[in-house]
């Protein structure tokens, strides 16, 4: 007699395709950027700010998409924002780059949206004895968006130009959202009351900013570990944003090149989340694992900043794969202590107040490491100073010892 498979694996199924879909789409704007400002005239440092009106995007839905999340679902909000990032991606063919902001910002819908929504279905699925486990199995879904972004991307634009990979790249998003849009009227848990609603920023949008954050408050460790989420997205938006970009004009690797480098950083993510995740269990203990985390994604952020042209490309490999392992791999391990401490009622909340401080930093940061760069044009002091933030982590880790 076959047994019958467990009643999570749908849900996760579901979550996961969703959440590499997310990864995908944010990981075109770095990969693609090069070759558009080429030829378009755009400075280097242009990537940081793209990258920055991506995650502002995040934060808008964040803010202004609680009610929308609340009354049709949460999976379904990500597959509406993911459509509308696609069809914005046409507006990358203007040379205009105040419209390709534009573009970015829409883009940067979904990404607000997917922490919340899989928390809340997952939350609800996941067997407690393999939370951290499951989480870290939907998050690693970011990593192997990534993944295929940094080997598909490069390759069609050599092969065919930067305007068929857009269109392409469209594509892959639209059609596995397309796939599970049916899969969210089971999953979701949706008000009764009816209506969509969008809040537009006004003088409701800082009560409405304050409502996910002031969840935090629930405990003190709710709060500390929001805050080492926020310290993790230093190293982690750094390394997703720049190193494409400083690959191509400080180390002299082509796109192509660079984009397998950025590619096996990201796979490492897949294997690391999925590691961490299954040591956090097995350890009971979120905070040892965090700890090495932050110790390895500091070390690599460094030696990052500290590469010459003359290492050999093995080097450059091996350091990116440990750096997908650690800088790329907090994320399920950190999602899933939010939800654990969160009051059951204010999962949603939670998980979105944490994901309103990692899209601050995922905005700040790369804004202010681009200028950084293009005034002193140091990118060693810049990734030096990025590891050192994340030495943070060690501080702010909760040390209680609560089981998982």
């Amino acid at each position: 007699m076959i047994k019958a498979a467990p009643a999570w694996l749908v849900p996760i199924a579901a979550i996961f395709i969703l959440q590499t879909t997310t990864s995908f789409l944010s990981r075109f704007i770095p990969i693609i950027a090069p070759a558009m400002s080429e030829e378009f005239g755009w400075s280097g440092s242009s990537i940081g700010y793209l990258t920055a009106s991506n995650s502002l995007g995040g934060l808008a839905i964040l803010i202004g998409g609680s009610a929308l999340m609340k009354q049709v679902g949460g999976m379904r909000t990500l597959q509406i924002c993911l459509l509308i990032g696609a069809a914005s991606m046409a507006l990358f063919l203007s040379p205009c780059v105040g419209i390709a902001l534009a573009a970015c910002f829409v883009m940067g819908l979904s990404g607000g949206t997917a922490n919340p929504a899989g928390s809340e279905v997952l939350q609800r699925y996941s067997p407690p004895g393999k939370r951290n486990l499951v989480f870290s199995i939907k998050q690693a879904g970011v990593p192997l968006g990534g993944v295929i972004a940094g080997l598909v991307i490069p390759a069609m634009i050599v092969v065919a130009g930067w305007r068929v990979a857009l269109f392409a790249c469209a594509i892959l998003v639209a059609l596995p959202t397309i796939l599970t849009w049916r899969m969210s009227q089971g999953l979701d848990q949706t008000d009764d009351e009816g209506g969509w609603h969008f809040t537009m920023p006004g003088r409701q949008t800082l009560h409405t900013l304050q409502v996910p954050l002031q969840s935090l408050m629930s405990n003190r460790g709710l709060m500390k570990m929001s805050i080492v989420g926020s310290l993790f997205a230093v190293s982690q938006s750094c390394w997703f944003t720049f190193t494409v970009i400083y690959l191509i004009d400080r180390l002299g690797f082509s796109l192509g090149m660079a984009g397998v480098v950025f590619a096996v950083m990201q796979a490492g993510g897949v294997l690391g989340r999925i590691a961490w995740g299954w040591l956090s269990d097995r350890l009971r203990s979120a905070t040892a694992t965090l700890s090495i985390v932050a110790i390895l994604s500091a070390a690599t952020t460094i030696l990052l900043g500290l590469s010459k042209p003359e290492w050999p490309l093995w080097t450059i490999v091996v350091l990116a794969f440990v750096a997908g392992c650690s800088a790329a791999s907090w994320n399920g391990v950190q999602i899933a202590e939010v939800a654990r401490r969160s009051p059951p009622d204010l999962i949603s909340e939670t998980s979105a107040g944490s994901s309103i401080l990692v899209n601050l930093m995922n905005m700040l940061v790369p804004t202010a490491f681009a200028a950084f760069v293009a005034f002193s044009g140091r990118y060693d002091y810049a990734f030096g100073f990025v590891g050192a933030c994340t030495l943070l982590v060690l501080v702010f880790l909760p040390r209680d010892r609560q089981a998982a």
